[in-house]
């Protein structure tokens, strides 16, 4: 790596799970926008077939600055790195079938499935030893390296690198917390004329785990959000608020129409702010996720397995189209934040943005090292959690629930024991209201849905 005239070069990245097609293009678009650095990404996968793809695809998108290799070793991929990014499926699209909708027998609906309750606890299982293994691999490469993570779940995926490397310097990104920066946007717009506000203008303090972050305090220069935002509920709680583009809840099983988000502020008093259909599943079952009928009426949607299949049929076929030539990659605004804190970690900028971190005291009253979300600040090799308060009394016990139960999760996982995974998976909210027989019928059927996944687990009475 060599510094310039206020720029980066030679600089190695590593990307694990270099496959996908989704995150990695994401990051291939970034960097070639990225001025201020340049050098080679190494793509591993076990897929290595798909790593290469992407190789090519990397190689041929428009830009100067940035090469891309594919690699059949991850010791080759992280060797001398400065970065590590992270972005893996663990499993297929079959396994995560039964995480979402075994569950449906007894009367468990999950919109999303892959962050907490049965779905986000079964693939912790599957997740967290290939995470076990990424967290040694860098202990033994690169120790130095920063790592990036934006694999689902997401703190369970961050506990288990900190546990089996307490040194990494890794950090999980989600972009949830954006999507509420912009209903703000639109609040502002609605309730107080005011247009052409940028997110990143909407200062706040976040607080809580991955996908249940709450903000406890929101401003636009010297205008309170709160009374904005309660002003702008009021309009538009019984109908919800769209922004009138395609992604209508009713069409794209991504979108919502903010009523949880609507709803849960009415109830406690601070912004939920994340997506409504991960909001949901945090909540207790009856609240949101009733029933599929009950989950239109709150204008959201159940994202079935099958939507997600056919969705990467449709990448999949892009990704001939790219390499093929046919279709030209065209470089775009993801909104995404990676490069521009790769940028503040080299030393070339600061910036202050939400992660997934330890907590080291940010949130006092939740427990030291549970994974929290909260601001940070970026500097040159620091990242460095900012004190966002304690958990307010009114919302106290859903945060601390949520963070015990990510922390079930890795306990589970580093068990290697199925029987006291189910233990642990017995106790979590979404099935409060099923009987011990149905959560062991429930877990046995979910871990056998994940069999090939679960070899080295002890299986007990379980499987």
């Amino acid at each position: 790596m060599v510094y310039e005239n206020g720029k980066v070069s030679q600089l190695k990245i590593a990307y694990i799970g270099g496959g996908s097609r989704g995150w990695a293009w994401m990051l291939m678009n970034d960097l070639k926008q990225s001025s201020f650095m340049s050098g080679e990404v190494y793509l591993y996968d076990i897929d290595y077939n798909a790593a290469y793809d992407n190789e090519v695809i990397g190689n041929t998108i428009d830009g100067e600055g940035w090469r891309y290799k594919a690699t059949k070793t991850i010791s080759e991929a992280l060797s001398g790195a400065s970065f590590v990014v992270i972005s893996i499926l663990p499993g297929t699209f079959d396994e995560m079938e039964y995480d979402v909708h075994a569950p449906e027998k007894y009367g468990i609906y999950q919109s999303v499935g892959d962050t907490a309750g049965a779905g986000g606890f079964v693939r912790a299982l599957r997740t967290i030893p290939m995470m076990r293994h990424i967290a040694a691999s860098i202990r033994e490469h690169c120790p130095d390296a920063w790592v990036i993570n934006y694999t689902n779940p997401m703190a369970a995926s961050i506990g288990a690198l900190y546990r089996e490397f307490p040194e990494i310097k890794a950090f999980g990104c989600c972009h949830e917390v954006f999507g509420t920066q912009w209903l703000l946007t639109r609040a502002l717009k609605e309730v107080e004329g005011i247009e052409n506000v940028r997110r990143n203008e909407i200062i706040i303090n976040p607080m809580g785990v991955n996908h249940f972050t709450w903000f406890t305090s929101a401003k636009y220069q010297n205008i309170d959000l709160f009374k904005t935002y309660e002003k702008f509920i009021d309009r538009f709680y019984e109908t919800g608020y769209s922004s009138g583009d395609i992604n209508h809840w009713m069409n794209n099983s991504f979108a919502c129409n903010e009523r949880v988000k609507f709803d849960l502020f009415r109830r406690f008093g601070y912004i939920a702010a994340a997506g409504d259909r991960h909001l949901a599943e945090f909540m207790d079952a009856d609240d949101y996720l009733a029933s599929p009928e009950v989950v239109r009426s709150w204008m959201f949607g159940l994202t079935p397995v099958s939507w997600r299949k056919r969705d990467l049929e449709n990448r999949l076929a892009r990704s001939k189209r790219l390499l093929s030539g046919e279709e030209k990659y065209r470089l775009h605004n993801s909104g995404e934040e990676g490069t521009l804190q790769m940028k503040a970690l080299l030393g070339l900028d600061t910036m202050v943005t939400n992660v997934n971190i330890p907590n080291r005291g940010q949130i006092p009253n939740l427990p030291i090292g549970t994974i929290v979300e909260t601001n940070a600040v970026f500097r040159a090799n620091s990242l460095q959690g900012v004190s966002s308060g304690e958990v307010p009394p009114s919302i106290y016990e859903l945060i601390s629930r949520s963070a015990k139960e990510n922390d079930y999760m890795v306990e589970a996982a580093f068990s290697l024991d199925l029987d006291y995974a189910f233990t642990l998976f017995s106790r979590l909210n979404m099935l409060k209201g099923l009987s011990k027989e149905d959560k062991k019928a429930l877990f046995t059927e979910m871990c056998r849905g994940s069999e090939k996944y679960l070899c080295d687990y002890r299986k007990g009475h379980i499987l």
